[in-house]
């Protein structure tokens, strides 16, 4: 008789906390997929990852442009906060880099979604 030996999952490494809230604030499928891939990436110290449009798009099966829809929509309804960066390379020259996106507290988006239902929680 074979037996298989299944290796338990480190919860810290193979798993990423995805707050319950952004199932109840009006959330298309697109933008839970890119906020999902954000929190993925995310530094759990800085709340920062840099993932670029193309990343995040071959990941969740979504066109570059799809992606920066979605990223702008998140970003007007204060889940992220997103900054351009720069890249210096060794010959002196400046490229723009990929976007910073810092992962919000989801009480701000929480607050957001009831002003803009007018219920000012």
């Amino acid at each position: 008789m074979n037996y298989h030996h299944y290796y338990k999952r480190d919860p810290i490494k193979n798993y990423f906390p995805l707050p319950n809230e952004i199932f109840s604030l009006g959330l298309s499928f697109g933008e839970i997929a890119v906020y999902a891939y954000l929190m993925h990436c995310e530094d759990r110290k800085t709340f920062q990852c840099y993932p670029s449009y193309s990343t995040i798009g071959r990941a969740i099966g979504m066109s570059r442009n799809t992606v920066a829809k979605y990223v702008k929509d998140l970003e007007g309804k204060q889940f992220i906060t997103i900054e351009p960066t720069r890249i210096h390379t060794k010959d002196g020259r400046t490229h723009n880099g990929n976007l910073r996106y810092t992962i919000r507290p989801i009480q701000d988006a929480i607050d957001y979604f009831h002003e803009r239902q007018g219920l000012n929680f």
